[in-house]
């Protein structure tokens, strides 16, 4: 039997925040018509997490709302000055944004992105996107940020899917968008709903 949301009880759906750290990026709108309404993806719910000019300021409220609970997943959007596509990062690298020195001395040289790289690649080739899973770090806020997120993570937390796709140069919005809600529907097929309040 088919679980109908009447509209009458909470939405369980877990959340996903889709961040596009870069403010003058305009690639990535989650309202995708007149009607004001954010895209969700199937069995999830989008939570727009605005850019800034400061990555600190980016990494911080990205974290606050997974330590929250607001959201269970974590997508970053950005660019890509490489060639070769669509690219799903999959790590990042202990360095400060200047490149002189490590961010953290006690934390790890690199840090892992959590979220389905293979499966996110073969969905956006799927949708006709020419795409790839990269094990290299490219040298921005985007990666900074990555890593502060993934570093921050309080221990016991439920493992988040924590995702950087970064988009070419050139990329037109229109695909920009495809290639976001491809890789975010992805990552949602792997979430499950929020516990049912319990009884008063």
């Amino acid at each position: 039997m088919l679980d109908i949301d009447s509209g009458l009880g909470p939405d369980r759906r877990p959340s996903i925040a889709i961040c596009a750290w870069n403010p003058a990026e305009r690639g990535w709108d989650p309202v995708e018509d007149l009607s004001g309404e954010a895209w969700n993806p199937a069995g999830a719910r989008t939570l727009a997490v605005p850019g800034a000019a400061s990555p600190d300021e980016v990494a911080a409220a990205l974290t606050a709302h997974l330590r929250s609970g607001e959201c269970s997943a974590l997508l970053l959007v950005g660019r890509t000055a490489l060639p070769g596509g669509f690219r799903m990062q999959m790590r990042a690298e202990n360095r400060r944004m200047d490149g002189t020195d490590r961010l953290d001395h006690t934390g790890p040289g690199v840090a892992r992105a959590t979220a389905p790289a293979a499966e996110i690649v073969s969905a956006l080739t799927d949708a006709g996107l020419k795409a790839l899973a990269a094990s290299d770090a490219e040298e921005d806020a985007g990666s900074y940020i990555l890593y502060r997120i993934l570093n921050d993570l309080p221990d016991g937390l439920a493992s988040p899917s924590i995702g950087l796709i970064r988009a070419p140069l050139d990329a037109p919005d229109a695909k920009v968008q495809l290639a976001v809600k491809t890789a975010a529907t992805a990552i949602a097929r792997h979430m499950t709903p929020l516990p049912r309040p319990n009884a008063a």
